[in-house]
């Protein structure tokens, strides 16, 4: 079964909005991702390690 990066990435964003924590394992998903953050103007911190990338939200300022 072939997995879409682009639909992976919205699928990864819409967890990143309920609050809970992202992994991608390759570049390019890593790269739909971002832009999916910037889009919908998330907040995150991104750790890279050798085997992929945690996106991790951060709490609103409200």
């Amino acid at each position: 079964m072939i997995i879409s990066p682009k639909a992976l990435a919205r699928a990864k964003a819409e967890k990143l909005k309920k609050g809970y924590t992202a992994f991608v394992e390759t570049e390019t998903v890593a790269h739909f991702l971002k832009k999916e953050i910037e889009k919908q103007n998330l907040r995150v911190v991104v750790d890279r390690t050798p085997h992929g990338c945690w996106f991790t939200p951060l709490e609103r300022e409200e």
